[in-house]
């Protein structure tokens, strides 16, 4: 363990990351084999370009290109734990290269044991983005039709698989328009976060992204370029989104606009009860009040209201000087409500009214106003700080949980205040969605009850050490968190879910199971795509 001093810069350090979020994851019979017990880690291993499957490829008359050496790269994601070093990288240029490629490795049949990856901007935690000795598509290289902005009575824009979300919403402003939900972290793309959710503050207003979605095309695991929708393809469509990868590789997306704001009002403030502070969440999502609402969860820090001066101006800065928060479990309510230049009055009216009508402690009020595209970017900000220190390239033990409305409590007795003894390994989101706005034909596996809570625990683990910032000790902490919601039947879910074992997939997907499997069938038959996410192997 490092001194005091060395601790605290690096409590400082992590308390940049306090807003990621993203986002960022065996049967058939005859065709598809269920996926067995494995180590979490795999070494990295020598490419074999010599074999027959992999030299095949070169055969190819494609508009980009394989690389086959130096490609290190393509076995490391954000997660930075899991290292599985693929045969080859394929750089496309347009759909049809993607389409050619998986075609070919499907016409191979059972000869071949070559899988396929999609990487975007590698924001994957557990190598969910890698092939073991297979292709890795490099999407940021897919080339094709600019983004496409339409305006009118259902504005939308189309926009490739492998853009940034970043640039969607440069691109959307120009016509005064944005998505309407988003992640927290923007430098993702669309086909990675489409492929899980994408859930940020939003999400309790309009759902979570892939519910913001008119169009989408897909390249099958047989290699077909597929257009679908809801009303056209539509098993694909919804099997896709928040389908894990495992149906369809995404190369374009029709996503859903709205008029977008030109700046926001974005608010903090502590509460000391977890009662108050949800209930609080839950009264706020059931009106039509802020536009933006989470939360964090910070156990024993010091100087917290200090840090936030930096951002954020005290509604009463002499009583918020006196606040301590060293030693106390605190819950912090984050609230945005959206505005132009010309309905300030109008907002700050409405916005002390729905203050009045909470219950935080009055000394921690902290209040700000950004423009609309700093607010939405601003861990990008953190990001580039982190790097500059050496802490981004990390590992990321992330846990991310859905846990129902009525277990929450238990949940947070427990975890909070058991479990957890302090908040310095990285933020704690919290906060609670109406699933009334989730459509539960996608793919995507929420809890049964019609309010649910996003709990996300965003850890960075630090490079060799064997202290409580260590990797083994985070990871030991996650297992104590999932080991009291199963004891416990709290009916939690996974959000980007990982597992390894039949049983365990099986559980997550419940009544869903079948359909999943009915569709990997049909879609990707060879179990060809996605196999980092270990639910089907190949034959």
């Amino acid at each position: 363990m490092g001194s005091p001093s060395s601790a605290s810069r690096r409590q400082n350090n992590l308390l940049f990351l306090v807003f990621i979020m993203i986002l960022f994851f065996y049967s058939i019979p005859d065709k598809i084999n269920l996926c067995s017990n494995q180590s979490s880690v795999s070494p990295s291993v020598i490419p074999y370009k010599s074999s027959s499957n992999i030299s095949s490829l070169e055969t190819l008359k494609l508009d980009g290109y394989f690389s086959f050496d130096n490609i290190d790269y393509a076995a490391k994601d954000f997660g930075n734990m899991y290292h599985f070093l693929p045969s080859a990288v394929l750089h496309p240029k347009s759909v049809s290269d993607i389409s050619n490629t998986i075609k070919h490795i499907f016409k191979m049949g059972s000869t071949s044991q070559l899988t396929v990856a999609a990487r975007g901007h590698s924001h994957s935690l557990q190598g969910q983005a890698q092939a073991h000795q297979g292709i890795v598509i490099n999407m940021e290289s897919l080339q094709g039709p600019e983004m496409q902005v339409h305006t009118g009575e259902l504005p939308y824009v189309d926009a490739s698989g492998s853009e940034l979300w970043i640039n969607i919403l440069h691109e959307t402003l120009k016509y005064g328009l944005a998505p309407k939900s988003w992640t927290d972290y923007l430098h993702l793309t669309v086909g990675g976060t489409l492929s899980n959710a994408g859930i940020s503050g939003q999400a309790f207003k309009h759902g979570p992204q892939i519910n913001n979605i008119y169009q989408l095309e897909v390249v099958t695991g047989k290699g077909e370029a597929v257009t679908c929708s809801e009303n056209k393809n539509a098993d694909l469509f919804y099997g896709v989104l928040g389908g894990l990868g495992q149906f369809g590789i995404i190369t374009r997306a029709r996503i859903s606009l709205e008029p977008a704001p030109k700046m926001v009002k974005w608010i903090r403030a502590l509460y000391d009860e977890f009662s108050k502070f949800s209930s609080d969440q839950e009264h706020l999502i059931s009106k039509n009040s802020f536009d933006y609402i989470e939360g964090l969860v910070i156990i024993n820090r010091t100087g917290l209201l200090n840090n936030w001066r930096s951002s954020f101006n005290p509604k009463d800065p002499l009583q918020a000087s006196q606040f301590i928060s060293e030693g106390k479990t605190l819950y912090c309510l984050e609230i945005a409500k959206y505005f132009n230049p010309n309905e300030s009055d109008a907002m700050n009216q409405e916005t002390e009214s729905l203050l009045s009508e909470l219950n935080y402690i009055p000394s921690t009020l902290f209040l700000s106003e950004v423009s609309y595209v700093e607010f939405l970017d601003r861990v990008h900000l953190s990001e580039i700080k982190l790097r500059a220190k050496g802490l981004w390239d990390i590992p990321h033990p992330w846990l991310n949980l859905l846990i129902p409305k009525n277990k929450i409590f238990e949940f947070a007795q427990e975890v909070f205040g058991n479990i957890l003894t302090d908040s310095s390994n990285g933020p704690i989101l919290i906060y609670p969605v109406n699933k009334s706005k989730w459509d539960n034909r996608t793919s995507l596996i929420t809890p049964e009850e019609d309010t649910f809570y996003l709990v996300a625990f965003l850890s960075s683990a630090m490079p060799s050490s064997t202290g409580r910032d260590g990797l083994f000790h985070i990871l030991a902490q996650n297992q104590r968190i999932l080991g009291f919601c199963s004891s416990t039947s709290l009916g939690a879910k996974q959000y980007l879910p990982h597992y390894s074992t039949q049983e365990e997939w099986q559980t997550h997907f419940g009544p869903k199971w079948e359909v999943f499997v009915l569709r990997k069938s049909t879609y990707d038959p060879l179990a060809i795509l996605a196999p980092g996410q270990r639910i089907f192997r190949r034959k």
